[in-house]
């Protein structure tokens, strides 16, 4: 199952300008396609949901956008202009920023020295109250809830260590910011907190690439859904016009699933009002004494007048 949804219309509802695009990326390890033709485009101030099942190209695409993995062949244009991502720091020079899921962050340290961690402010010497500063400011473009930032991360909840690990991704002034999974393995609350840092972005203008198999999170904050099928393209929909079943049917590529299965049984169909037949199988009704219908054999007199 393939499903192109995105129209010129719905290309003009988006709020920003295209900024990051793929098109045709291949990438093979030996005999292993990994990612066929690949087609994929952020917009600003979108939130793009990448969705597939395990081993559908998911993590491969984002390691190729990171610069971790180059593609094979096919175009990467970035704000208009084709670009080629050989490395992390080709990446982070363009304005991608990736966030992986498990964060790395360093517990032992307090939240300014994980942000600053290998870019420290150092004009002469470590510049240690320009560096809580410059923190304070990432930290409130998010409405962070974190008390202090010389609390070390071994002290903060999971939705707080995310936090910090999206706004450490902030201090290049990214365009796009690509998020793996970040509410695995979270709780309600601090769920609720994750995805509100990503409407925060949104409203900043970054294009965000969020990966999850969470629907209930997808649906939420999501604008636009790309889903990976065995390496490929399938499907691309519009939040708004989209159910989560729709979603689940093209990562399986299928139709009638078990959730589908389910949601009918839940569902149960009306039965159809149909009095003729009725009457007819009951035989007396209207129908079985109607002229058009009346099994009454003629008599020879009728039959020879």
């Amino acid at each position: 199952m393939t499903a192109q949804v995105t129209t010129p219309a719905a290309t003009a509802a988006h709020e920003g300008a295209e900024v990051l695009a793929l098109e045709g990326v291949t990438k093979h390890f030996g005999a292993v396609a990994a990612l066929t033709d690949i087609d994929l485009t952020v917009h600003r101030g979108e939130v793009l949901a990448l969705v597939g099942d395990n081993g559908a190209g998911k993590s491969t695409l984002v390691k190729v956008l990171a610069g971790v993995h180059s593609a094979d062949s096919g175009t990467i244009t970035f704000e208009g202009r084709p670009v080629r991502i050989t490395s992390p720091a080709d990446a982070q020079e363009l304005g991608i920023a990736t966030v992986y899921q498990d964060l790395a962050l360093c517990e032992n340290l307090n939240v300014v020295e994980n942000l600053f961690l290998g870019r420290e402010l150092r004009p002469g010497r470590l510049d240690e109250v320009g560096m809580e500063i410059k923190a304070w400011e990432l930290l409130r473009q998010l409405s962070a809830k974190i008390p202090t930032v010389r609390i070390p991360i071994a002290s903060l909840s999971g939705g707080q260590r995310q936090t910090v690990a999206i706004a450490r991704s902030l201090l290049g002034d990214p365009k796009v910011i690509i998020l793996d999974e970040p509410t695995a393995a979270l709780g309600v609350a601090q769920t609720a907190e994750v995805l509100n840092l990503v409407e925060r972005l949104r409203e900043n203008g970054h294009g965000v690439v969020m990966i999850s198999h969470n629907m209930a999170d997808v649906l939420a904050v999501a604008d636009t859904v790309a889903v990976l099928r065995l390496g490929r393209n399938n499907g691309v929909f519009r939040v708004a016009d989209v159910s989560a079943e729709d979603i689940i049917a093209a990562i399986t590529g299928a139709t009638d699933n078990a959730v589908t299965q389910r949601a009918s049984k839940r569902t149960p169909t009306a039965p159809a009002d149909h009095p003729a037949s009725a009457s007819s199988a009951d035989g007396d009704g209207d129908a079985a004494t109607s002229p058009e219908t009346d099994p009454t054999p003629m008599t020879n007199e009728e039959t020879r007048a």
